[in-house]
């Protein structure tokens, strides 16, 4: 019987692969089989994270990447494509948040820094609208390719403070929708476009948000507690049974649409 769920020798394109959550892909991909490709500007992480992945027998290759340089971005396609030959999944996991775009406890919407809010909405938004429009070439002319958008809870209801990550990944969730059908409609029912919306996993980019010096949970992560069911904060592997099944062909009918990993946050009211 076939195994729907395999991935084994599918290329796999993740942008932002060498932060806490993409490390996590990178490996879990590898070990099934697939050529990963980890696309990264912080070439540091990235190199060593191609280093571990090959130490273990996996293939991968690490290029320097900047999602918002449609110039590099072509320059990946065509050292991918010159390696592999095709590119069978797009996962778009760069992002980010910054300071000036959210707004501080003993702040108002008429403190946010503009300029922050805008470089936050390109760096989610554009970061991947760019490598959507570069690598989903290679997947027209297969007929046949999935890309899988990396959304947020924070897309699907306003959280206090984060104002513009939130406006981008909602930006991100409506273009993950339209893309569904501008691909499916003018290239066929071979590509699919869906997204995953993340709860709250600790991450480098949040630590100091979630978490005291000394390990302990901050007022914001006891308040985010309070409102998940299960109590805890989510880990990075508990994001890889959807992506692989969003990668593989069980999902082969599934476009458009964007799966909660939170649990129980979304669902959860008193």
């Amino acid at each position: 019987m076939k195994n729907l769920f395999s991935v084994q020798d599918k290329v796999i394109v993740i942008t932002g692969a060498a932060g806490v959550l993409g490390t996590s892909m990178v490996h879990h991909f590898a070990e099934q089989g697939a050529k990963v490709v980890i696309l990264d500007r912080n070439e540091e992480a990235g190199r060593r994270l191609e280093e571990e992945v090959k130490a273990e027998g996996g293939k991968v290759m690490f290029l320097y990447t900047d999602v918002l340089d449609k110039q590099v971005l072509e320059g990946n396609y065509t050292e991918i494509m010159a390696r592999y030959g095709r590119i069978d999944v797009l996962i778009n996991g760069a992002g980010g948040n910054m300071a000036g775009a959210t707004i501080a406890p003993d702040k108002t919407i008429f403190d946010l820094d503009i300029e922050a809010v805008r470089k936050v909405v390109d760096l989610n938004l554009f970061g991947i609208i760019l490598p959507t429009m570069t690598f989903t070439r290679a997947m027209i002319e297969q007929k046949q390719g999935s890309i899988i958008n990396i959304s947020s809870e924070s897309a699907i209801r306003p959280l206090t403070r984060v104002a513009g990550y939130g406006v981008a990944k909602a930006a991100v969730t409506n273009f993950t929708k339209y893309m569904c059908g501008e691909l499916a409609t003018k290239y066929g029912d071979g590509l699919r476009v869906n997204a995953i919306a993340p709860g709250f996993f600790i991450t480098e980019q949040n630590r100091t948000l979630l978490l005291n010096p000394d390990g302990s949970y901050t007022e914001r992560s006891k308040t985010i507690l309070a409102h998940t069911p299960y109590g805890r904060f989510g880990e990075p592997s508990e994001l890889l049974g959807t992506l692989q099944w969003l990668a593989s062909d069980a999902s082969k009918f599934v476009s458009g649409t964007m799966t909660v990993i939170d649990g129980g946050f979304d669902a959860f009211s008193i």
